[in-house]
């Protein structure tokens, strides 16, 4: 399962991005969104991989 590790990288990335859009950086707050959507997107694909584990 390589997605889950990619996600803990995104997550622990994105952490000062959103200490930053806290604090009133609006271009963090840009980065922080891409980022939810990547982690999205890795969540999804962790779902798959999942299903895939049930099936077998």
């Amino acid at each position: 399962m390589s997605s889950f590790p990619k996600l803990i990288e995104v997550i622990e990335a994105v952490k000062l991005e959103i200490e930053k859009a806290e604090g009133g950086n609006k271009a963090a707050t840009g980065r922080v969104r891409k980022a939810m959507q990547e982690i999205k997107t890795i969540a999804q694909d962790i779902r798959k991989e999942m299903l895939e584990l049930r099936v077998k």
